[in-house]
């Protein structure tokens, strides 16, 4: 609608996840390292979480496209289904014919093109989106998925992508083999001020007209960043309608006070707290987000403090292995040295009895010591 007045070539804030909008921040270089190792080194199970509008579906898109090497993809969007739904959705979208089939039969029928995917040598991955929606028996459902394997290759890697309260489901006891199967996990954390006022240029870069919105002082700046939070999503919809509004007034360059009566009027709405869309931005409301992201990072942690315990514990059993082996190379040692030693005395003691000998026969007294040997002996 604004585009023409802007001079934008398309809507710099669209909400269509677009790779070519594809802003790498800190944590989103960190986010496709990790996915691009992943998937290169054909890991199991990799896992990718963040809040809404953090960006992972852009990531994702991003890693399809840039994907090296034969590679055939199932991408799961609805995951409040049934456990035989969920297989048939996969077997579907690799491909297969699923009208009238069993989970029994889409089991066999996966298990058959996987391997005949790994002889022709092509990587198939599965993507499920939105994981968190999944309940406990489906995780552990397709945590079974991962024991199609040949005797040297797991047949399929896995992506389970989430928001955080994925990382708090995970943590259930009964998902803790699952836990240990994941091999990758990253979480994108949001951006700062510094790289807010990076993305909004460079979205606004791509779309062709960098200068529509000048941070002349910190305070729009400011205003944008406490309530998306560094949320990309929310710094879109925000601007979006910032632009919008000032469209409307026949403004060139957005003002700090026009995003500012934006922000009010979404805020006014309900519209605003994607955390609780009944709410009004109150100081409850933020405490309780703040508690929300204390937890979720909580969980985070426990999930990477368990690996470090298992590490250690996998350290620990290999320092005890070694210690055993530098014992019994010791005690063979041990007994190498008792041997060497005795060797030693018997050899000076064949020395000191043949001296004994030679001087005894070189001082003629050989027929005296004879005698004194007799009469000992008759003692």
């Amino acid at each position: 609608m604004y585009e023409e007045f802007y001079s934008f070539k398309h809507k710099p804030f669209d909400l269509t996840p677009n790779p070519d909008y594809l802003f790498t921040s800190s944590t989103h270089k960190k986010a496709i390292t990790y996915l691009d190792y992943g998937i290169k080194e054909k890991i199991g199970f990799i896992l990718l979480t963040g809040e809404i509008g953090a960006g992972k579906t852009t990531i994702i898109r991003n890693l399809i496209q840039h994907l090296s090497g034969p590679v055939t993809l199932s991408r799961i969007y609805n995951t409040k289904v049934s456990s035989e739904q969920l297989i048939s959705m996969i077997n579907e979208d690799f491909g297969l014919e699923v009208e009238n089939k069993n989970k029994t039969k889409l089991l066999s029928e996966l298990n058959d093109f996987l391997i005949e995917q790994y002889s022709r040598k092509i990587q198939p991955i599965l993507i499920i989106d939105e994981a968190q929606n999944l309940s406990p028996d489906l995780l552990e459902e397709i945590r079974l998925l991962s024991n199609l394997e040949t005797d040297k290759s797991k047949l399929l890697q896995i992506l389970l992508v989430g928001q955080p309260e994925l990382i708090k489901i995970l943590m259930l006891p009964e998902l803790s083999q699952l836990r240990q199967r994941i091999n990758i996990k990253y979480h994108i954390t949001p951006l700062s001020l510094k790289e807010s006022e990076q993305y909004i240029k460079h979205r606004l870069t791509i779309a062709g007209n960098p200068d529509a919105i000048q941070f002349e002082d910190d305070k729009m700046l400011i205003s944008i960043y406490e309530f998306s939070r560094g949320i990309p999503r929310l710094i879109n919809i925000l601007c979006d309608f910032a632009l919008l509004a000032a469209f409307v007034e026949g403004e060139k360059t957005l003002t700090v006070s026009t995003v500012r009566e934006v922000i009010k009027d979404l805020d006014a709405r309900g519209y605003w707290n994607e955390e609780s869309q009944n709410t009004t931005g109150t100081a409850d409301t933020a405490r309780s987000v703040d508690l929300l992201k204390s937890m979720e990072n909580m969980a985070f942690r426990l999930i990477q403090l368990e690996e470090k315990m298992n590490s250690c514990v996998h350290d620990i059993s290999s320092l005890s292995q070694r210690i055993i082996s530098f014992e019994e190379q010791a005690e063979q040692q041990e007994t190498k040295d008792e041997r060497h030693l005795s060797g030693i005395l018997e050899r000076l003691e064949e020395k000191l009895v043949s001296r004994v000998l030679l001087r005894v026969m070189e001082d003629n007294k050989l027929p005296e010591l004879l005698e004194r040997l007799d009469k000992l002996e008759h003692e």
